[in-house]
């Protein structure tokens, strides 16, 4: 990924902290076929590597889990805030009309060597894992244990498990920081009176990284 330096995120924490609050990946992968790329929510631990493991699943209908090069590492992509940035907000635009629009994000690329997992009890252990984080905050939390037995072991039969241990981390934090005081006070002003709750999040972010 490219990432000037003005956009780089080096803190482990701060991406770590991101891949949580956004755990839907991009899991791509190279295969026979050419690249391949499937959205699943990812679980990551923090033991077992320098930089944590990812964990998820895939249906076995799913060719992916098939045909993916071992040797070639695989990336999961986590995308985090973003929004549009109007040219207007700028400036300049006034000054002498040079500038253009641009779009403000953060993102986080995780780079590892794939493994799959088959193995029952690492399955659901996972699945349990995954639905009481997400479940945490409902008023009546379901479990995986609400479900038939029967029918929870006959879909385990229907996934496979993923393994990545994380070996590189890359984040890019685009969120004006290249910009003057000047610019950067004109984006919050554009993104407050945008009064969306994304635009009020990056709006936080381009005062935060200011």
């Amino acid at each position: 990924m490219y990432i000037p330096k003005a956009n780089e995120e080096k803190r482990v924490s701060v991406m770590h902290e991101l891949m949580l609050a956004h755990p839907l990946g991009s899991l791509v992968t190279m295969g026979v076929s050419g690249l391949i790329a499937s959205h699943i929510p990812m679980m990551l631990e923090k033991g077992g590597s320098e930089f944590g493991v990812l964990k998820g699943h895939i249906s076995r209908a799913n060719p992916q889990w098939k045909d993916f090069t071992s040797s070639v590492e695989a990336l999961a992509i986590f995308a985090g805030h973003q929004h549009y940035i109007s040219a207007s907000w700028y400036p300049g635009t006034q000054e002498d009309g040079k500038e253009v629009p641009t779009w403000n994000y953060e993102v986080v690329h995780a780079y590892g060597t794939l493994k799959l997992v088959e193995d029952e009890r690492w399955l659901m252990a996972h699945l349990e894992s995954l639905t009481d984080t997400h479940e945490a905050s409902s008023e009546r939390p379901w479990k995986v244990s609400d479900a038939p037995e029967s029918f929870i072991r006959s879909l385990l039969n229907g996934i496979i498990g993923l393994e990545l241990p994380i070996r590189r981390l890359e984040g890019k934090w685009k969120v004006s920081q290249n910009r003057t005081a000047s610019e950067r006070e004109g984006v919050i002003e554009g993104l407050t009176k945008v009064n969306t709750p994304e635009s009020l999040v990056m709006r936080d972010l381009v005062k935060r990284y200011s």
